[in-house]
């Protein structure tokens, strides 16, 4: 499968595309706005979620305050742009989107609690939340019980798949072992030091990342893991200057990267000079904006998106949340993924022609996007994506230059034989 992807469920000239309000990257995906007469509530709305004839409510779950807001604000800041362009073209089936935002402020309960609140209390027709695994775990539980629907924009460790969420983000095929696969033909990496924050994601990550590298029969001379917004580095970094490996394989998260990348620098570890070679799966140009880009210069990253990718999609959409938020904002990863959840819903729901859970569901499979900032993508029946990986290369300027992609989208597989 490949980027050349005919006119289908979700098409967009170009011209259209960088034309109109906001430079909308969106702009015509279904045609002519669909009118809520046509769609009548009782009908749309039989479970009882907050729709009205005019709107539709959903919520917004992620942390704003804590040691992960570093890295979740440009999801915030991306769906809201999601839901402001699509508002501006006539909302979904007919209905104007009023969100709900709560903070999960870095902790996992707190996470659980506010999701319950918003399918209870405020009977969110979706929500656009998480960040972490941990966070995602938590509330996983709440979206079964009370048959919500989740879009989660972040790349995991995969072993997981379920009927409430939508992963937007890739999972450990399409980042881990294609990160690993690439540095060791690339670069003739042969020793790996593990390194991360404490928790599930980084944990489980870099167990696959084990596997693969032993498989491959290459060696890890070195694990560690930090609590989150840990930020001594010192001790583990001589660790690393004195057992000599070819890449150290990053995975630390939030206000820790600020710290542990500052430290490595000054402790005369140059990663332009890759020795050793720093690969990461976890910084964007969102944690560079606080890290420094001359802190992160020469590093790699795996990612599916940069803000750097050269196409029509990703110009009209970084224009549109430069003028929403700021000039000198950034994009990464995550907040691309992020951006594609509220698109990825109206899709659904105007192709099941409801509200209904069950019913966005079953339509979410085949779902499109060719106008994606990341280039076209579309939704497994597994409610992973069809995406390519990437790698790019940090420069300076806090941006990453691409320096790799695979060919054609990889299949999305959150249970690859061998690594669960």
């Amino acid at each position: 499968m490949s980027d050349d992807v005919p006119g289908n469920v979700l098409s967009v000239n170009r011209r259209t595309l960088l034309a109109g309000f906001a430079s909308l990257p969106l702009l015509s995906l279904m045609g002519a706005p669909l009118s809520a007469a046509d769609y009548p509530t009782a009908t749309v709305n039989t479970t009882g979620l907050a729709v009205t004839d005019s709107t539709v409510k959903v919520g917004i779950l992620h942390s704003v305050t804590g040691t992960m807001a570093i890295s979740e604000t440009g999801s915030v800041q991306a769906e809201k742009l999601a839901i402001e362009q699509i508002n501006a073209m006539g909302g979904v089936l007919g209905r104007k989107i009023e969100f709900v935002q709560e903070d999960g402020a870095s902790d996992w309960p707190t996470f659980a609690e506010k999701a319950k609140k918003l399918l209870v209390q405020d009977k969110v027709a979706s929500v656009f939340g998480c960040w972490t695994s941990a966070s995602r775990k938590a509330v996983l539980p709440v979206f079964e019980q009370y048959n919500g629907m989740l879009y989660y924009p972040t790349f995991y460790e995969g072993l997981e798949e379920s009927p409430n969420v939508i992963y937007t983000g890739q999972e450990a095929t399409q980042q881990i072992l294609a990160g690993i696969d690439w540095v060791v033909k690339e670069k003739g990496a042969k020793s790996f030091y593990l390194l991360g924050s404490d928790y599930i994601w980084p944990r489980t990550s870099n167990k696959i990342a084990r596997k693969h590298i032993e498989k491959l029969g290459l060696e890890v001379v070195g694990e560690e893991y930090y609590p989150l917004g840990h930020t001594q580095f010192n001790s583990v970094i001589n660790k690393i200057k004195l057992r000599k490996p070819d890449v150290i394989y990053a995975i630390v998260v939030g206000g820790s990267n600020v710290a542990f990348y500052k430290q490595l620098k000054a402790a005369g570890i140059d990663l332009a000079k890759e020795k050793p070679l720093l690969l990461t799966i976890s910084v964007t140009e969102d944690e560079i904006l606080g890290i420094g880009g001359e802190n992160m210069a020469g590093a790699y990253a795996m990612m599916k998106y940069f803000q750097s990718l050269d196409n029509p999609n990703n110009k009209a959409f970084v224009e549109a949340f430069k003028k929403m938020w700021g000039d000198n904002i950034v994009i990464g990863d995550v907040t691309q993924a992020a951006y594609l959840g509220p698109w990825l819903w109206k899709a659904a729901v105007e192709k099941a022609g409801s509200f209904d859970i069950d019913k966005i569901k079953a339509a979410s499979p085949g779902i499109e996007l060719t106008t994606a900032p990341e280039g076209y993508v579309k939704i497994h029946e597994n409610h992973h994506l069809w995406s390519k990986a990437r790698v790019g290369r940090a420069k300076t300027d806090g941006q990453y230059e691409l320096v790799y992609e695979t060919a054609d989208l990889m299949e999305p597989d959150p249970f690859p034989e061998g690594y669960q």
